[in-house]
């Protein structure tokens, strides 16, 4: 891969490491999961089924928050959260397009390999 395809990525791995971060616990894939049914949801109905108290969900929404995944929306004296679907959808694309670099890397090489070392014959 040159360092040119390389750089072009570049801008896209900032933007999706704090994604890949927040969605590196499983309570946080849990909420995300609650979260992906379009509804907003209150802390007392994301808590429901979980073990942990609601400070510690509010906690691991927050982190959701910071990466742009999830948002609040007050409503009287209550948070809602909702889903933002465009930062999941931002790092499909840069995978998507990290793969594809592989893919051509690997066509590159299973040519050489088929084709033999050039000189060699």
């Amino acid at each position: 891969m040159s360092p040119r395809r390389r750089g072009d990525l570049e801008p896209a791995r900032r933007t999706s490491a704090p994604v890949f971060a927040a969605l590196g616990d499983d309570t946080r894939l849990s909420l995300v999961a609650k979260l992906s049914d379009g509804q907003r949801h209150s802390i007392t109905r994301l808590c429901l089924g979980s073990a942990l108290t609601r400070q510690a969900i509010t906690k691991h929404l927050r982190v959701l928050e910071g990466a742009r995944i999830v948002r609040s929306v007050r409503s009287g004296r209550e948070s809602l959260f909702e889903l933002d679907p465009a930062p999941i959808r931002q790092v499909r694309t840069y995978i998507d397009s990290v793969s594809e670099q592989w893919d051509r890397a690997l066509s590159r090489l299973k040519s050489f390999v088929e084709d033999g070392a050039p000189g060699q014959g």
